[in-house]
């Protein structure tokens, strides 16, 4: 029977995703032979590659220019909750972050290929990287839900950009993180979204009896409504004891312009 090293296991895991022990009495009871290990596994419904498992669990980790002008986000996804919450997951992220940073146009997983390898060996799990997101300009913030660390935004200010404090962004990135808004304004909404909203409105109203006149100006009503939902600077700022009022008069106030925004969570 072949030796059966720490290597020879480690490949195994790196393979199968099943823990050490688990791989060592299969290698005993293959005498060693990895191949028929993995074939000794499928047999048992096990897949014989980390890459064929769902990497459905991860976080989303961020980092920041020390200037306050650049920040990016990095989605990292994996099998299991406990290990996108280990070390390796969090050092890994926020190694491709720091990647974006220092060259925005480049591919954040290729910057961290070997890690993404050598982590996926350690877990024993299919580590890979998922969304990326980017941001330069005069003034960039980033926020980072940390409680469940899978969501993250990212924000870039124009106009009198002394007033986008730390505070604001806090503020601003945690009501894009859960208003989840799908554009910064209605012009960046999908205009055949709009018009299937309008077409509906318009057809409900007419449902009612009224007539094609009224229908569609009920139907202007409505799509204001929908666009004070789904459009960012349209939607009431969420914390009303700071500010009552819609996201884009909060700003406006300030003398600030939100240019854009990108907001990453798990699975999403």
């Amino acid at each position: 029977m072949a030796e059966i090293t720490a290597k020879i296991v480690n490949e195994l895991r790196a393979k199968t995703g099943q823990g050490m022990m688990e791989c060592k009495k299969m290698l005993t009871e293959t005498g060693g032979d990895i191949d028929k290990a993995i074939e000794a596994f499928r047999k048992k419904g096990v897949k014989a590659s980390l890459a064929e498992r769902t990497a459905s669990e991860g976080r989303v980790i961020g980092a920041a220019a020390a200037d306050g002008k650049s920040a990016a986000l990095v989605e990292v996804n994996c099998n299991t909750d406990f290990t996108a919450k280990s070390e390796p997951v969090t050092a890994l992220g926020k190694q491709a972050a720091q990647a974006l940073l220092a060259n925005p146009g480049a591919s954040a997983a290729d910057a961290v290929k070997e890690q993404l390898t050598q982590v996926s060996q350690t877990t024993g799990e299919n580590v890979v990287l998922g969304k990326t997101a980017v941001l330069s300009g005069a003034r960039v913030g980033l926020y980072l839900y940390g409680i469940s660390g899978k969501i993250g935004v990212v924000l870039q200010f124009g106009g009198n950009v002394a007033n986008a404090s730390d505070e604001l962004i806090t503020d601003l990135g945690g009501h894009i993180a859960f208003s989840k808004p799908l554009a910064l304004d209605r012009s960046g909404i999908d205009s055949a979204l709009v018009e299937k909203e309008r077409a509906f409105a318009v057809e409900e109203a007419k449902a009612t009896g009224k007539p094609e006149a009224i229908a569609v100006k009920i139907a202007e009503g409505k799509l204001n409504s929908f666009f004070k939902e789904r459009a960012l600077l349209d939607q009431d700022f969420f914390n009303a004891q700071k500010y009552k009022g819609t996201v884009g008069n909060m700003l406006k106030e300030k003398g600030l312009v939100l240019e854009k925004y990108a907001r990453v969570e798990v699975g999403q």
